[in-house]
């Protein structure tokens, strides 16, 4: 467990270090993480510039033009923190400064608005140094104000700034500590990370995914997003404007009923919704209730789950909305755009069950409004019960008695719609049957996962999967 700092603490600290010397450029929201390092005492030993280059065409003379001229963003964030150093490394020698350590700091932001309809957001990193002879590592983020006062906004950036400086230097060995750090001195009710970045020599071997995980499961956001290469990207970044198509699901692994859903979900959506693949983005969802069915989150688990849906080619969402309608409602805060999800008939009768809304003042009614807002529809794939071979889609699927009517009108306004284009003989397939074959090396569960997972599965040893004959029986 680190010991906590205040900023005045921290800041001091790095100015009494000889070793750490750099630069701070900060735009749009004042010079507000520098301020601290000012005050705290020492600064002359740390602090070669401090820059805001407020007005737009005297920051495109320093770092040139933006498309689109947006300047709040991570292009220009990391143009910022690469000119900077550049320009100590040309300026300073390190003949007459030997066991220097150089930095650059660097915010873009926008803080709320005149009329409060823009909270605010920004991109904030630091580019630095381990050793003085090594090459330089960044940790990027971004963030979503939630105060809403700008002076407000602008102190918890400052308090920000200095944790993730004295961060970089104290626990970059230690990538969870330093993410737990920048909170420190910083209410999560103020501010938001919902995009982190790690790289370097020094972060050499972090996994970015995890991560962004350990954003979620510290209650930092709500969710993050990564693409199949396994880059964490900015959701608004992904989801501005477009259609979404959502597939919920533990993926345990993924299997050809997953896919089968997806895929004849989406050619239905697409129809629907009289729009294109590049127009939709596609989503496999995990949520953190999910990983921690077993416990505690196991996150060797976490990465097989989505290193095969990243092979097959699948941008991957992880979120803590554990009901449906707070994800329509996360995905409705980026888009205006069409909405729909595919689930499975156990999904939807949880949707349906009021047990799940009793924190909501309006109850089930209050979070289907959320739920089938702007023409969100469900696609409903379709259930074979192994005992009794029954088939159930929603036109025999049986709600509560008093939820039939409401049931009656979802259905009959096409907000839930049958997946009928499906594969029949996917129907007998079921993923907890294929994990006990896999941890028990039993044969016979390749052909019920797509293409290429099952080579995945054997090679890596994922989910519990061994060369050797197991004489454990299937049950």
């Amino acid at each position: 467990m680190y010991q906590k700092l205040t900023p005045k603490q921290k800041a001091l600290t790095i100015n009494l270090d000889p070793s750490i010397y750099g630069t701070f450029a900060e735009i749009g929201a004042g010079q507000e993480t520098v301020r601290h390092f000012f005050r705290a005492g020492g600064a002359s030993g740390t602090i070669a510039k401090a820059m805001s280059a407020y007005d737009k065409d005297f920051s495109d003379a320093i770092y040139g033009k933006e498309v689109k001229n947006r300047y709040v963003t991570q292009n220009r964030l990391r143009k910022m923190l690469r000119y900077e150093v550049a320009l100590i490394e040309e300026r300073i020698s390190r003949e007459n400064n030997p066991n220097r350590k150089f930095f650059s700091y660097a915010n873009t932001v926008t803080t709320i608005n005149f009329d409060k309809t823009i909270r605010g957001h920004g991109w904030v990193g630091i580019r630095f140094q381990v050793k003085e002879n090594e090459d330089y590592n960044e940790v990027v983020i971004h963030v979503k104000f939630k105060e809403n006062d700008a002076t407000l906004q602008q102190e918890t950036l400052g308090n920000l700034g200095v944790n993730l400086i004295f961060g970089a230097f104290h626990y970059y060995d230690n990538p969870r500590t330093l993410i737990e750090s920048l909170y420190d001195d910083v209410a999560k009710d103020n501010i938001e990370i919902d995009m982190i970045d790690f790289s370097g020599p020094a972060f050499e071997y972090v996994d970015n995914r995890l991560m962004s995980l350990q954003l979620v499961k510290n209650g930092m956001t709500d969710a993050v997003i990564f693409n199949s290469e396994g880059n964490n990207m900015l959701p608004a970044d992904v989801l501005y404007k477009k259609n979404i198509f959502a597939v919920r699901g533990s993926f345990r692994p993924v299997t050809k009923v997953n896919i089968d859903m997806l895929r004849n979900g989406l050619d239905m959506f697409l129809k629907d919704a009289l729009c294109t693949h590049e127009e939709t983005e596609v989503l496999i969802e995990i949520t953190i209730s999910n990983l921690r069915a077993d416990g505690d989150i196991d996150e060797r688990d976490f990465l097989d789950r989505v290193d095969i849906l990243g092979k097959l080619g699948y941008t991957v969402i992880i979120s803590n909305y554990s009901e449906y309608y707070r994800l329509i409602d996360y995905f409705a805060s980026y888009t205006g755009g069409n909405i729909g999800v595919a689930m499975g008939v156990n999904n939807l009768l949880m949707v349906f069950d009021e047990k799940y809304y009793k924190n909501l003042s309006g109850g089930i009614l209050e979070a289907f409004g959320k739920f089938f807002r702007n023409g969100m529809r469900v696609y409903l794939y379709p259930y074979k019960d192994p005992e009794t071979h029954e088939l159930l889609d929603s036109s025999n699927l049986k709600v509560e008695e008093n939820l039939k009517e409401l049931y009656k009108y979802f259905k009959h306004n096409n907000r839930i719609v049958d997946i009928t284009n499906y594969s029949p003989e996917f129907l007998e397939i079921y993923s907890r049957e294929i994990l006990k074959k896999i941890a028990c090396n039993i044969k016979g569960w390749e052909s019920q996962v797509p293409d290429g997972v099952a080579e995945m599965i054997k090679e890596r040893g994922m989910f519990g999967y061994k060369e050797e004959f197991s004489l454990k029986q299937f049950s």
